[in-house]
């Protein structure tokens, strides 16, 4: 992985030809948003627009044959790239994700035909799954897959641009990006923002309908961060980390991190264990 982005940093040509040749490979083609990113940490928007315009050309071949992710992270990474070199914080960065996810949700909406085969695989898939599935209305079925799709896409983005931002700190800047991301904490009005939001949501209120999960990101990132950067702290083996992962794939405690998260924006774990250190 360093080697891919050391030789994207040798040049403009060089970052071309790693973003296209990555294009080309099926599941590497998630890698061509992430040298994007890379190019516009380091060099700004304008260059990185530059590469992104040929590194779109395999990823639009792409979404010709049926597979759209890849061109809407290239999209949503240039974006978030940017207001990350610009503001050096990620909290905004964050918050712009939420319309990576919002314009996932709409790009899907606007192609019924990719709507229409991802729900003809789901259905596939629960036909032949051996486990008793519930009859689910075609309808709320769809809407539950346009969401879906929407998170699935901004959670994509937050960590392709995470990884050209480890890339670039790897390169330039060794540790760096640890130490942002182990400060990383939300203002308290932001948290309770969202929170609001995700309450909101939550009830049905229409125009923020299904936008549950939009709301609840920003809140797990900075939770995924308080723990790192207490086990950081601390000291802590990684082994907590690698436990601290496991147990985020049960999406009860998942939520739960998140008021973790709105708690910490208010009491500073990091800052108060490091006074008493």
């Amino acid at each position: 992985m360093r080697g891919l982005a050391q030789y994207a940093m040798n040049g403009r040509r060089q970052a071309i030809t790693a973003a296209f040749l990555c294009g080309l490979i099926p599941l590497a083609n998630m890698l061509t948003p992430a040298i994007v990113g890379l190019v516009g940490l380091r060099h700004g928007p304008r260059e990185a627009l530059v590469v992104a315009a040929w590194a779109a050309l395999p990823l639009l071949g792409w979404a010709m044959a049926g597979d759209i992710t890849p061109i809407i992270l290239l999209v949503g990474v240039l974006v978030l790239a940017a207001v990350l070199r610009r503001t050096a914080s990620w909290q905004p960065t964050m918050l712009v994700a939420i319309l990576v996810g919002v314009g996932a949700e709409l790009t899907l909406r606007l192609r019924p035909e990719f709507l229409v085969l991802l729900t003809e695989q789901v259905e596939l898939f629960m036909a032949s799954s051996t486990a008793e599935m519930p009859d689910v209305p075609p309808g709320l079925m769809q809407g539950v897959l346009v969401s879906l799709f929407g998170v699935m896409h901004m959670f994509l983005a937050i960590c392709l641009v995470m990884l050209a931002r480890w890339w670039q700190a790897l390169l330039f800047n060794p540790g760096g990006f640890q130490q942002e991301f182990h400060q990383f904490r939300l203002q308290p009005s932001v948290a309770v923002a969202l929170m609001a939001l995700f309450v909101l949501s939550s009830f049905g209120i229409t125009v923020l309908s299904g936008w549950t999960m939009y709301f609840v990101m920003p809140l797990f990132f900075a939770g995924v961060a308080l723990v790192h950067g207490l086990v950081g702290i601390k000291k802590l083996s990684r082994l907590w980390l690698f436990a601290f992962y496991m147990l985020m794939l049960n999406p009860p405690l998942a939520q739960l991190l998140a008021v973790f998260a709105l708690a910490d924006s208010w009491y500073d774990f990091r800052g108060r264990i490091q006074k008493q250190t």
